[in-house]
């Protein structure tokens, strides 16, 4: 019988109203908005709901928002029986995957994630960072053009999505010197992202630092079920790994496309996105196209997917 993920989106899936419905319809969902706000100490449930779209896409108060949408979905799933065999999470997503997981308490992980968030903007000054998502070539040859273009700059790949969409990350002037390299190198498409701050690249290792002193302060249990992390792309159960797997992952890249083969490798045949949006889904598909593996598919979302929620069989 084959097996299932719970996959949870990172930044870039935000958007005003995420979260409303689940909370109007079950108790379960509300329940965790109430809890992040008693941990914020400020109305994150007004801004999932209501918005405005502009405060709601700072990163400090786009991580722990996106958080607790995807765990107010997990609990709807989790309280009907309907349980993964592994969890992941994209970048922010892997807080949201612990929770889900057992690692990490809600309460901790909104605050957590709310300090990630404005270290990250803090951390580098506006302008002097990018980052830029690449279209069409492999890995070895978006790392050749970052090498090319960093001259005494930082410039390398943050996200590995898939087999062929890889954004990179660094000194604003090195990644557009990279966009031009990928270019000649066969590029399809290069876009440039509308980022506050170039992450998972080096000069994020200030946040690094101050990160690791939060999470070592941090209770982390062991899993429920196995996570398998960004920075590694393997399969971890133990809350010190876990711990230890976030710290590294702010400066190192995601490495997503791994991440998924590694899990079709190991018998999952049925992916369900836990989360705002449909990113994951995509990159899945992907993913597995690419790879020449079957998938199904499933949205645990916030919008109207209250009737999937009741009516599904996995």
């Amino acid at each position: 019988m084959g097996k299932t993920a719970f996959i949870f989106p990172g930044q870039g899936s935000q958007h005003a109203g995420m979260g409303r419905e689940l909370a109007q319809a079950f108790p379960a969902a509300h329940a965790v908005f109430d809890e992040a706000d008693r941990a914020l100490g400020f109305s994150l449930s007004s801004l999932c709901f209501n918005g405005p779209e502009e405060t709601l896409q700072l990163t400090a108060s786009t991580q722990p928002a996106i958080l607790a949408v995807s765990v107010a979905a997990y609990r709807l799933l989790s309280e009907r029986g309907i349980n993964p065999d592994f969890v992941a999470g994209h970048s922010l997503g892997e807080y949201s995957a612990l929770v889900a997981a057992g690692a990490l308490s809600l309460s901790d992980a909104v605050r957590l994630v709310r300090r990630r968030g404005e270290l990250m903007q803090e951390a580098v000054p506006l302008g002097t960072g990018a980052m830029a998502a690449v279209l069409g070539i492999d890995a070895s040859r978006v790392s050749e053009a970052c090498a090319a273009a960093a001259r005494d700059q930082i410039c390398a790949p943050a996200n590995f999505n898939s087999q062929t969409q890889i954004v990179i990350a660094g000194h604003k002037e090195a990644v557009e010197r990279a966009v031009e390299e990928c270019k000649t190198r066969g590029a399809k498409r290069v876009i440039m992202l509308k980022v506050s701050a170039p992450f998972h690249s080096a000069l994020m290792l200030p946040v690094q630092e101050k990160m690791a002193e939060l999470l070592e302060a941090t209770t982390f249990n062991d899993l429920s079920f196995p996570i398998i992390n960004n920075v590694d792309a393997e399969f971890v159960t133990a809350g010190a790994q876990a711990r230890g797997a976030l710290i590294r992952q702010i400066s190192a890249p995601v490495r997503w496309a791994e991440s998924v083969m590694y899990m079709l490798d190991q018998g999952v045949d049925t992916f369900v996105e836990v989360g705002p949006g449909k990113v994951l889904t995509g990159l899945v598909k992907a993913i597995a196209r690419e790879s020449g593996k079957d998938v199904g598919l499933r949205i645990a979302d916030c919008g109207l997917r209250i009737a999937d929620l009741e009516g599904s069989s996995y």
